[in-house]
């Protein structure tokens, strides 16, 4: 069973580990920043730069499945409760 937070983090549930709702905002920026630049990049010629820049989008969706697997467990410890972008 998936936990919002990790076991010794400093968090508690009235004050999360991690801002998930900004972090899930920053991760789709960078999926798509990077993905845009991968494929300039590639386009281009300049392959070194495309193979990075698809790597960074790889983490991006990492990143963006980890969040969600924390955002749905805080959802089964705290239903009903609405979190803002800060939260």
């Amino acid at each position: 069973m998936t936990r919002s937070q990790p076991r010794r983090a400093r968090g508690t549930v009235g004050h999360a580990y991690s801002a998930l709702n900004l972090r899930l905002a920053l991760a789709l920026f960078g999926l798509v920043i990077m993905t845009v630049f991968a494929v300039l990049a590639f386009a281009a010629g300049v392959t070194w730069l495309g193979v990075v820049c698809a790597i960074l989008a790889v983490v991006a969706v990492v990143d963006l499945f980890v969040i969600q697997r924390r955002r749905a467990a805080r959802r089964r410890e705290e239903p009903g409760v609405r979190h803002s972008l800060f939260e």
